[in-house]
């Protein structure tokens, strides 16, 4: 991916050099831990009940986290640009297939653990989008895990997944994500699932929507697509639940399988419209 000319954004905070606040309490983990149960498990598929077990209670100190001196190294640099032409290329499609304004997110880099609006969460529960805050928050670690699937030209992989993330909060800015939660709430656990799967796959879509506009000035090539599509194909839950049981449970999935996903990425990345990514019409997914 060729990334270096891209414009920054001056939208990152790097809080790699603070503490990222202190839980108070042991005891549950509220809403703000459900919440990052439901959306913080995206790149690897980690089960929401995995993450609730990682969260140290849902209430957090006010205080708020102490920031560090911005680090300057080359992962940072990437994600600063991959932002920064998400924001270009959003504020674009927003204009042109929406006719709106796009109000850009914050993007957080933490170490080890961080206190969103959404809860206090540490590094194994993944990225995630809080849509409480309008931020992205990202552990630099995920980008080893994320080479050790896509390969050393995991470039285009990683911006991948920092463009699944701002999908979500695509979803915020059009009111998609709070429609989909208020339908939750009212719903048993087979239609919540449900509708969490056609969500992750919408988010897949816009991802691909970004891409498609990469892809047309010539920032990437298809080697970079093959890696991207072979990590959205490997954090299915088809395929995470048969690598560690053996057996799949398609009425538990909660992000979509591994065909679902590479297809819907797939479809925006080719349409390049917002359109094209309609995961709630009945018999999409």
């Amino acid at each position: 991916m060729k990334w270096s000319d891209l414009r920054r954004s001056n939208n990152v905070e790097d809080n790699r050099g603070g503490s990222g606040g202190v839980p108070r309490g042991v005891g549950g983990v509220g809403i703000g831990g459900l919440i990052i149960a439901v959306v913080g498990g995206l790149i690897f598929g980690v089960s929401p009940l995995q993450i609730l077990s990682l969260l140290q209670g849902g209430d957090v100190a006010p205080t708020p986290p102490q920031q560090g001196q911005p680090i300057q190294d080359r992962d940072s640099d990437f994600v600063r640009a991959v932002l920064g032409d998400t924001e270009d290329t959003w504020s674009r499609v927003f204009k042109q297939q929406l006719q709106a304004t796009y109000q850009p997110p914050k993007l957080v880099l933490f170490s080890s653990r961080v206190n969103s609006a959404c809860g206090f969460a540490q590094a194994a529960a993944g990225p995630f989008y809080c849509p409480a805050d309008d931020k992205v928050y990202l552990d630099m670690s995920f980008f080893k895990q994320v080479q050790a699937t896509a390969g050393a030209d995991a470039d285009f992989a990683r911006a991948y997944a920092i463009a699944h993330e701002v999908g979500h909060h695509v979803q915020n800015e059009l009111g998609i994500a709070t429609k989909v939660r208020q339908l939750q709430a009212r719903s048993n656990k087979a239609t919540a699932n449900n509708l969490s799967v056609r969500l992750e796959l919408q988010a897949d879509c816009f991802a691909g929507v970004w891409g498609h506009f990469t892809a047309e000035r010539n920032l990437i090539n298809g080697q970079d697509v093959k890696a991207a599509m072979d990590t959205a194909s490997q954090i299915g839950d088809d395929y995470l639940q048969q690598q560690s049981g053996g057996y799949v449970v398609p009425e538990s999935f909660t992000h979509g399988s591994s065909e679902q996903r590479v297809a819907w990425f797939t479809r925006g990345l080719k349409s390049g419209s917002v359109r094209q990514c309609d995961t709630f019409s009945a018999g999409r997914i």
